[in-house]
């Protein structure tokens, strides 16, 4: 009876071996993604607070483009995600818009902006942060900070992108509001530099590629920062893209909790 019995255990412990491999595989590459995203947190962390010029180049899927010229403060927060500022100083139709925008890592994010036109500042629902942010290829949730707990990970494999060894992570949205199934993120094995990702739409189909390219060194209190000095936002679905070229970047500039205030918004220069 016990020889009979031998054949039997040895069928069940390899079929409970085979059974607990992809779990066994899922939480390595859950853990494995995880490890990559908080080190691409740690790697830009310490940076204080910026301000940036920057051009924001609207094209249409015949190639005709709008230019609009901005300005970008950013702060980052210790015990919270950062906050910006975005002001649109040219052309006339858009000049005076700003925009403001707290990074919550655990809660909603927090926007609001100044549109002059009506001289009145709206702010912008947390179901509504999936809608175009003035016209461009950037949604409103596109326009906060990453924040590690926003998201799930799992590791998808390595990869080359552009002659550099990269991980490719696919991260999750936590917030159940979010215009995207998930994200596709090609990040740098060098410096845990984001290079590309690719956003799925609700229905699970690839709506936008974004690209970073230009990127730039700087020392800012011993440590050094990677800043993407050209970002360009392609729309697959419509042909339609937006790029950001950052003109001027300069940190330390003194930037306080004072000069993000919602209600004062309309004087924002």
């Amino acid at each position: 009876m016990k020889h009979k019995l031998r054949p039997l255990s040895s069928l069940l412990l390899c079929a409970a071996v085979a059974l607990s491999a992809p779990v066994l595989a899922d939480e390595q590459t859950q853990a494995e993604g995880l490890r990559i995203a908080k080190e691409r947190k740690a790697q830009d962390t310490g940076w204080d607070n910026s301000e940036a010029e920057m051009k924001m180049i609207l094209r249409n899927a015949q190639g005709q483009e709008a230019t609009r010229e901005i300005r970008v403060k950013s702060l980052e927060m210790q015990s919270d995600g950062d906050k910006a500022l975005t002001i649109f100083d040219s052309p006339r139709d858009v000049s005076g818009t700003a925009f403001l925008s707290f990074s919550h890592p655990m809660d909603a994010d927090e926007q609001w902006i100044y549109l002059p036109a009506i001289k009145r500042v709206k702010r912008i629902a947390s179901r509504n942060k999936s809608g175009p942010f003035m016209s461009s290829e950037f949604a409103f949730e596109d326009m906060t900070s990453f924040e590690v707990e926003k998201f799930s990970y799992d590791f998808l494999r390595d990869d080359v992108y552009k002659g550099d060894d990269v991980f490719v992570v696919e991260q999750t949205p936590e917030d159940e509001f979010s215009g995207y199934s998930k994200q596709i993120v090609w990040v740098d094995k060098a410096h845990y530099r984001v290079r590309k990702v690719e956003f799925f739409d609700r229905k699970d189909d690839l709506l936008k590629v974004l690209e970073f390219d230009e990127y730039t060194q700087y020392e800012v209190e011993g440590k050094t920062f990677w800043r993407p000095h050209r970002s360009n936002m392609f729309n697959k679905q419509t042909g339609k893209s937006t790029e950001l070229v950052t003109e001027e970047l300069k940190f330390m500039q003194g930037l306080e909790e004072n000069d993000f205030d919602k209600n004062s918004l309309r004087r924002a220069r």
